[in-house]
C-alpha cells in the first residue's frame, strides 16, 4: 500500500509538472501591460510602410511618415524605444492574434467586424476613401464601374466596400493587392481603370500612360483610424486612449496632420 501511495503521489507531481509546463507554453510572449513593456524596455508596434503619408520609407530606407510618428510618440511617453515590425494591410490583425506585436499603428480603420477579434483604442486619425481614376474616365458612381478593372488593397475599408459595390453591380472586375505601392504601379501603369484608395497620397501627384491626369470620382465612406491592440488587452487600451487624449488636447496630432496630410484631421468621434 505505501508503495502505490507513493507512485500515486509521484504521478500527481508529474502530473503537476505537466500542467505547469503546458501553461507556461501557452501563456503570451508579449506585453500584457503598460508596466511589461516598460520593463522589458521596448514598445512592438506592427506598422505598414507602402502606404504614404502614412507609412513609406525616406531616402535612407528608415520608416516614417503620421504613423510612424505617432509610434515613436507613444515610445517616447512610455520612455522605451520602438521596435518596429513591418506588416501589409492583411497582417495587421494576425500581427495581433499571434502576439507579435504589442499594437498596430496603420490607418487601422475602426469596424465593428474588426473589433470582434482586436480592440481598438480611440480614433486619431481618419480619411475618406475613395474611387480614383484617370480625369478623362467617366465615373460618377458605382454602376459606372461596371465593365472595368477596378483595384484594391486587399483588407482595406475599400476592399468591403467596392466588393459590395461589385455584388450588386455585375460587371465590375476586382483586383486586389497586397500593399497600396503594388496598387499605385498599377494604376499608373494602365493595369487597372481605377482604384480605392484613401483622400490622399501620390497618385494625384502621377499621371496615367496616356498622359492623363488621375482625380478623385467619389466617395465611398468615411473611416476613423484607432490603434490596435489584443482582445482583452484593457491596460494597455486605456493607456493609449488617455495618451491620444492629451496629443488631441495640445495639437500634436493637428500638427503631424498638417505635416503629411497637408490638411487639418476630421472632427474625430469618441466611444
Amino acid at each position: 500500500m505505501r508503495i502505490l501511495s507513493k507512485w500515486g503521489s509521484l504521478g500527481v507531481m508529474l502530473g503537476a509538472l505537466v500542467v505547469c509546463a503546458a501553461a507556461s507554453l501557452v501563456s503570451p510572449a508579449y506585453a500584457q501591460t503598460v508596466d511589461e513593456i516598460i520593463s522589458r524596455g521596448k514598445l512592438i508596434v506592427a506598422i505598414d510602410t507602402t502606404t504614404p503619408p502614412y507609412g513609406f520609407l525616406d531616402k535612407d530606407l528608415k520608416p516614417t511618415g503620421f504613423d510612424i510618428e505617432v509610434a515613436n510618440k507613444m515610445g517616447e511617453a512610455l520612455g522605451v524605444p520602438v521596435e518596429f515590425v513591418t506588416v501589409t494591410s492583411p497582417g495587421r490583425i494576425p500581427s495581433l492574434l499571434t502576439k507579435q506585436v504589442d499594437a498596430v499603428v496603420s490607418i487601422f480603420s475602426i469596424t465593428a467586424a474588426r473589433a470582434i477579434q482586436i480592440d481598438y483604442s480611440i480614433p486619431y486619425a481618419g480619411q475618406s476613401a475613395v474611387v480614383i481614376a484617370p480625369k478623362g474616365t467617366a465615373i460618377k458612381g458605382p454602376e459606372d464601374l461596371v465593365g472595368k478593372k477596378v483595384g484594391l488593397t486587399r483588407g482595406t475599408g475599400e476592399d468591403g466596400l467596392l466588393t459590395k459595390a461589385a455584388e450588386t453591380n455585375p460587371g465590375i472586375e476586382i483586383l486586389r493587392f497586397d500593399d497600396y505601392s503594388s496598387l499605385l504601379q498599377a494604376m499608373v501603369s494602365g493595369q487597372i481603370d481605377a482604384m480605392g484608395g484613401g483622400d490622399y497620397g501620390e497618385i494625384y501627384l502621377k499621371k496615367a500612360q496616356n498622359g492623363d491626369d488621375f482625380e478623385q470620382k467619389y466617395i465611398l465612406k468615411t473611416f476613423y483610424f484607432g490603434i490596435g491592440v489584443a482582445k482583452g488587452n484593457d491596460n494597455l487600451r486605456q493607456w493609449i486612449n488617455t495618451w491620444l487624449f492629451t496629443l488631441k488636447t495640445d495639437g500634436t496630432l493637428e500638427n503631424l496632420s498638417m505635416k503629411y496630410r497637408n490638411q487639418p484631421l476630421p472632427a474625430l468621434p469618441v466611444f
